[in-house]
């Protein structure tokens, strides 16, 4: 175990030593979870898939707190526990993910302007790493990661007022973040504002992030972590909560309207590298909060948002249609290749004054 002072002196000493700790402190990472091999992954050979420890890490993309509907500020108790998971990234194909409370994207804390959030933060017995938590919700000393430091077996509990509004990431930001992020570790703090957001028939909630590894997309067996990957930026996944094609009909599904309808998406990009060109395929964005501001007007009628890394995006839509509708990176090998799509069913009677397929 990690002495604390230790952890903490690590994480004062300033910029150029967050630096040296993103580009690669091996020491925090165990030697059989990662690799730093420069070698064309084709001709690697794959470890048999390794037995999961969990069911799965794909979120509920409607696993969302309920809107709040008070009008006096209060103190929201929210907890977090850092879990470091096996589980299948697609069927056959096996990987350790880094997690918070064994979910991509980690649990939506949701709030109002004026609120005070009781954070505890626990690094499960059994993890082989520190963990901690960069809340870009908090006005603090690293959005609160050096006062959320944990080895395993370790809780820790900070206190902060969520003073602006707006859909703000948080992630783990110990050293070689860009490993724990990539590994799962980000998720949303949603602040409404004092008024509250307008009423809608649905809300969902989903999460991109790249994979890097030393395998191919798509082969089977026990994919490890290749930093060497990440450094160049060239992903095996780039996924939507956790798994490829995860929120889809083929798999665990999750989203679904009827026509008439109304949905806003609260969409986080973890990365750590790559930003989202989030577009619906069938239809637009009848409004968007661009970097989760709400703070102004919404854009509206928009077709593609670029989504950041370390940023997310509200956006609301309806249906007067029937169809799946298709939540994608429109960078779009991404799609076809690399996992990085969401689907939501939408039932109905048909409008064929809006859209007829068959005019004859």
């Amino acid at each position: 175990m990690t002495p604390r002072s230790t952890r903490r002196t690590f994480l004062k000493t300033g910029a150029a030593a967050g630096a040296a700790a993103v580009a690669g402190c091996a020491g925090e990472i165990p030697d059989d979870k990662v690799t730093f091999t420069e070698a064309d992954s084709d001709s690697r050979a794959l470890d048999a898939p390794r037995e999961p420890t969990v069911d799965r890490v794909a979120a509920d993309p409607t696993a969302i707190p309920d809107p709040i509907d008070r009008s006096e500020p209060a103190t929201i108790e929210a907890e977090l526990t850092t879990r470091e998971v096996t589980a299948e990234i697609e069927d056959g194909a096996t990987f350790e993910f880094m997690t918070f409370d064994e979910r991509i994207p980690g649990p939506m804390i949701r709030a109002r302007v004026g609120d005070t959030v009781d954070l505890t933060v626990t690094n499960a017995e059994g993890n082989r790493m520190p963990h901690n938590v960069d809340l870009h919700a908090v006005r603090g000393p690293g959005g609160g990661a050096e006062a959320t430091t944990v080895a395993p077996g370790e809780t820790e509990r900070v206190r902060f007022k969520v003073t602006y509004p707006g859909a703000f990431i948080y992630h783990c930001a110990v050293a070689n973040m860009d490993y724990h992020i990539s590994s799962g570790m980000f998720g949303i703090v949603l602040v409404e504002p004092e008024g509250g957001l307008p009423e809608v028939d649905h809300e969902f909630y989903l999460g991109q992030h790249e994979v890097y590894t030393d395998g191919e997309t798509g082969q089977e067996g026990h994919h490890t972590f290749d930093m060497g990957a990440m450094a160049r930026e060239e992903p095996t996944y780039v996924l939507i909560n956790g798994e490829r094609y995860a929120i889809t009909p083929d798999k665990y599904a999750g989203m679904a309207a009827e026509t008439g309808e109304t949905a806003r998406v609260y969409y986080c990009v973890g990365g750590p590298n790559l930003a989202s060109s989030f577009h619906p395929i069938g239809s637009v964005w009848d409004e968007v909060y661009p970097q989760g501001g709400l703070g102004g007007r919404p854009q509206r009628n928009i077709q593609t948002t670029p989504v950041q890394p370390g940023s997310t995006a509200i956006a609301t839509m309806h249906y007067p249609v029937p169809g799946p509708i298709k939540l994608v990176d429109h960078a779009l090998s991404r799609v076809a290749r690399k996992g990085a799509l969401a689907v939501i069913d939408v039932e109905g009677e048909a409008n064929p004054e809006i859209f007829d397929p068959n005019p004859e």
